[in-house]
């Protein structure tokens, strides 16, 4: 059923609400505290499409970012700081001491939006981020739309403005399992990129593009998430280049399915990156949807983005936003069943 309830209380006292959205065979639960999509149902399917919470605590307390809208920039920024236009901005840290990840530990994952407007088929959420916002200038108004397309496709479209120049990078950060298995690595998956951008021990990027033809990232081929290499299971954490630059319209990006269901995963992007992640860190004390138990590698993300540590990196896609300019990403999850 659709519409909109509260979902729980923030300790601040304001209220999280919760909308559910539906067309065709698909339904999406959605709450505001993180614009974060909680749940995914195909008709036909009698388990959830991600990982999420039945309670705003899991959310609170335990969540790696499930479901949610990441920023103001998506990913990790090296040493927490940049430089635009001749200034140095230090950022927040929230991550080995050193970086940022994912806006810092207030960022947008962390933050209660606001619903601007609803249908049975779509939301639209906004949130209003303050100039000096974990270390970020410019007051940005940032909006994501939630719209299912019949059959079943779920359309993700993020857009911001600033008041002053800014860096700006939103990533969807759903975790996906689609056989409701303990773990995805014989989900098979196909990533659309013929290079990624190596990190440091940090998972900065170093800067450099490199081909994926030769090495373990090269997932151009339908295959098993599952990959040994020299005898050790091979994990991934990592920024794939699909484009040198944004598209003006959804390009494919990677497609997942999974082998017990039948359920299969489109992913398409404006974004010329996608950061793939197996969910090798997953751990969680605490039940998830239905009481189920979260586990090593329990569920995979596919976050379309700009690429990781952008500003600090002149021959990467730029991130940056100034005032009178729109940023847009539109991202498109369409699920079918064999």
């Amino acid at each position: 059923m659709t519409g909109t309830e509260v979902f729980g209380h923030l300790p601040d006292g304001s209220t999280v609400e919760a909308a559910t959205i539906a067309a065709g065979d698909l339904t999406v639960s959605v709450i505001t505290f993180g614009a974060v999509i909680r749940d995914i149902r195909l008709a036909g399917v009698d388990h959830p499409l991600v990982l999420g919470f039945d309670d705003l605590d899991g959310y609170l307390h335990h969540s790696p970012y499930f479901g949610a809208v990441v920023g103001r920039f998506a990913n990790r920024i090296g040493h927490a700081r940049f430089t635009l236009d001749g200034t140095t901005y230090q950022l927040a840290v929230n991550e080995n001491g050193r970086t940022q990840l994912h806006g810092g530990p207030g960022g947008f994952g962390r933050r209660n939006w606001r619903i601007l407007a609803r249908d049975a088929g779509s939301v639209t959420l906004g949130l209003a981020s303050a100039d000096g916002d974990q270390g970020y200038p410019g007051q940005l108004e940032a909006t994501c739309r939630y719209a299912i397309e019949a059959p079943s496709t779920l359309c993700v479209t993020l857009e911001a403005t600033s008041d002053a120049p800014t860096v700006v990078n939103l990533a969807q950060h759903t975790y996906f399992n689609l056989d409701g298995s303990a773990d995805i690595l014989d989900h098979r998956v196909r990533i659309d990129a013929d290079a990624y951008t190596p990190t440091d021990d940090d998972l900065i990027p170093t800067g450099e593009i490199r081909p994926v033809e030769g090495t373990p990232y090269d997932r151009r081929t339908l295959a098993p998430i599952r990959r040994t290499v020299d005898g050790e299971r091979f994990g991934y954490d990592i920024n794939f280049v699909a484009a040198t630059k944004r598209a003006a319209a959804p390009a494919p990006r990677a497609r997942l399915e999974g082998p017990a269901s039948g359920v299969a995963l489109e992913v398409w992007s404006t974004e010329p990156g996608l950061q793939f992640y197996d969910g090798a860190k997953i751990n969680l004390a605490v039940p998830g949807l239905g009481g189920r138990r979260y586990v090593q590698n329990g569920g995979c993300c596919f976050e379309a983005q700009l690429f990781p540590d952008a500003p600090n990196h002149p021959n990467f896609p730029s991130a940056t936003l100034r005032p009178g300019e729109t940023y847009r990403q539109e991202t498109r999850f369409a699920f079918s069943k064999a």
